[in-house]
């Protein structure tokens, strides 16, 4: 299937996309401040540059877009066109995610992947946020992530 859109138009598209301080990220940083919590952004001490990072408490949050990195939700889906292209594309993109988390449990961090699709539900992400910061429900073991 051939591209809907102009090349300038996708252009014009794809320069828009960010990779830091998007939308989804700033809900759940204006969440956390309003809750009382502070941290650090895109923390380059740690493996994969959390999106936000408490270093007292040793946690890590990443705030994915559905698309960009694969969610298996309806806003994840891949385009019909240039499979050949997106295909491996997030595929590396999930590779990278698991490297990352794999490594940060290793360094005796906890981490808590938000996906773009759950941040409708205020209440559910204000009391996942607030479950994740101020404990661990794995008690010691904190070699498992949460989604």
């Amino acid at each position: 299937m051939t591209d809907t859109r102009s090349p300038e138009q996708r252009r014009r598209i794809m320069q828009s996309v960010k990779a830091k301080n998007t939308g989804p990220e700033w809900t759940v940083r204006r969440l956390l401040f309003a809750m009382g919590y502070r941290y650090r952004l895109h923390y380059k001490k740690l493996p994969g540059k959390p999106d936000i990072a408490m270093p007292g408490r040793r946690k890590a949050i990443f705030v994915h877009g559905c698309f960009w990195h694969g969610h298996d939700c309806s806003k994840g889906q891949l385009p019909k066109s240039r499979l050949d292209y997106w295909q491996p594309k997030i595929a590396a993109t999930r590779e990278r995610d698991a490297r990352n988390l794999r490594s940060l449990h290793e360094s005796g961090w906890e981490t808590l992947v938000l996906w773009q699709c759950e941040l409708a539900d205020r209440n559910g992400l204000v009391a996942k946020l607030e479950s994740f910061v101020e404990g661990s429900q794995f008690g010691r073991d904190k070699t498992r992530t949460r989604t």
